[in-house]
């Protein structure tokens, strides 16, 4: 069948259909990008689109985008706590429509808006803040009580019945879903394009320093020389760092999400709650799309729980009582590389050439693209964009860290 296929595209002129092609790996390469998820991606291809610099290779031990671009459940917005963090997220999650035009790919961006959830009077104080914060940055938020909560989302239940009342929500109509899967493939495409060799089943072993500059890297395909190399490696990236002696403050901690059975619409906002912490959207076949908080114990495993689905699904009962009797369908396990002060490192590093692009956490996906974009401008020019300075790995060293652990509520177990 597949024969048959194939034959039909080149009876039309369609000689080749694949996306991105396998290339030899060069001896020489002007950079290095560890990471074949969308951030390195991203890199890359902006490397190429904006600054012409297209003798690039991306190392990915695996395929492009196994990791956690490929393991998410798909959220964009921009209703972060620290103005340092806004003003990225923002300018990001207004790139979506652009890159479907110029990439020539349905991204499936879905503009539905985000409500995330309070449930006591301290938690509606602070999304009260996090929305004022927001509206100062020019940013659309706006806080909603319980009753035009419902109204937003009609099944929710606002009475006195969940164990965690409603008591109203922060609404950020900008935000969305985007599919991640078509992300990695469009940007993969588009790098290629432009010239840029993508090398997937390719393990880095090591990075050659002399001194205290790059000079290459090897792989388990052979040495590769280049004076730049940027480290995007998400879970991974601590591994990475330290072939250079660079210690990162991360810790790579598993994340679980499952989707259920398709049914019909009847979720059209991203919804969320810290107190809960479960979080659900509807997926374009119908499925709820539904994570949570991450496991509390540092591990590179990506296995799942019976005890992760247990809290899934009484949450979401709780939430909106409709969901009785759903059924799961499928779950997986993703890594996040959690920083003390849940803010990214995008930075230069002690060592010459040497790039840095983690720490996300499970922010990572909404902010790729931009990110890239901004990291390829200081790789290609060697000045950092000001909107970069924010997150150098120096600020730890300075105690100047950021306040983004005020966004997030973590998890209440249930008994």
């Amino acid at each position: 069948m597949m024969k048959k296929f194939m034959d039909r595209f080149r009876k039309k002129g369609r000689q080749d259909v694949r996306m991105w092609h396998e290339h030899p790996m060069k001896p020489a390469y002007d950079a290095v990008i560890v990471g074949g998820g969308l951030h390195g991606l991203a890199a890359a291809y902006y490397l190429g689109r904006d600054h012409g610099m297209t003798d690039v290779a991306v190392i990915e031990r695996r395929y492009i985008g196994y990791g956690g671009s490929g393991r998410n459940t798909s959220i964009v917005r921009s209703n972060q706590r620290s103005k340092e963090n806004i003003p990225l997220y923002d300018e990001g999650l207004k790139l979506w429509p652009e890159l479907i035009g110029e990439l020539d790919f349905n991204l499936m961006f879905f503009n539905c808006g985000n409500l995330n959830l309070a449930h006591s009077e301290a938690e509606a104080a602070g999304l009260k803040m996090t929305v004022a914060t927001a509206q100062i940055m020019g940013v659309r938020s706006e806080f909603l009580n319980a009753r035009e909560c419902k109204e937003l989302v009609p099944h929710l239940d606002i009475t006195h019945r969940p164990r965690y009342p409603i008591y109203g929500g922060m609404y950020h109509p900008p935000g969305g879903t985007v599919r991640h899967d078509a992300v990695v493939w469009a940007l993969a495409r588009g790098a290629d394009r432009l010239g840029i060799h993508i090398h997937q089943l390719t393990e880095v072993e090591d990075i050659l320093v002399e001194k205290g500059k790059v000079t290459g890297v090897k792989t388990d395909k052979g040495t590769i020389r280049t004076p730049l190399v940027l480290n995007a490696a998400g879970g991974y990236s601590p591994t990475v760092s330290t072939m250079v002696g660079i210690d990162l403050p991360v810790t790579v901690l598993p994340l679980q999400a499952l989707v259920s059975e398709p049914l019909k619409p009847f979720l059209h906002h991203v919804v969320s709650s810290g107190r809960y912490h479960a979080y659900a959207s509807q997926s374009l076949k119908g499925e709820i799309v539904t994570g949570a908080h991450m496991d509390p114990w540092p591990s590179y495993t990506t296995h799942v729980t019976a005890h992760y689905m247990k809290h899934q699904a009484e949450a979401l009962m709780d939430l909106m009582p409709c969901l009785r009797g759903a059924r799961f369908m499928r779950i997986w396990g993703g890594l996040t590389d959690m920083t003390p002060d849940m803010a990214p490192i995008v930075s230069d590093s002690p060592i010459g050439g040497f790039y840095l692009d983690c720490g996300w956490g499970y922010f990572g996906f909404k902010s790729a693209p931009i990110t890239g974009r901004y990291m390829a401008r200081w790789i290609a020019t060697g000045n950092c964009p000001e909107i970069l300075k924010p997150f150098s790995l120096r600020r730890y060293r300075n105690y100047n860290l950021q306040r983004e652990t005020a966004a997030v509520m973590y998890y209440t177990p249930w008994n």
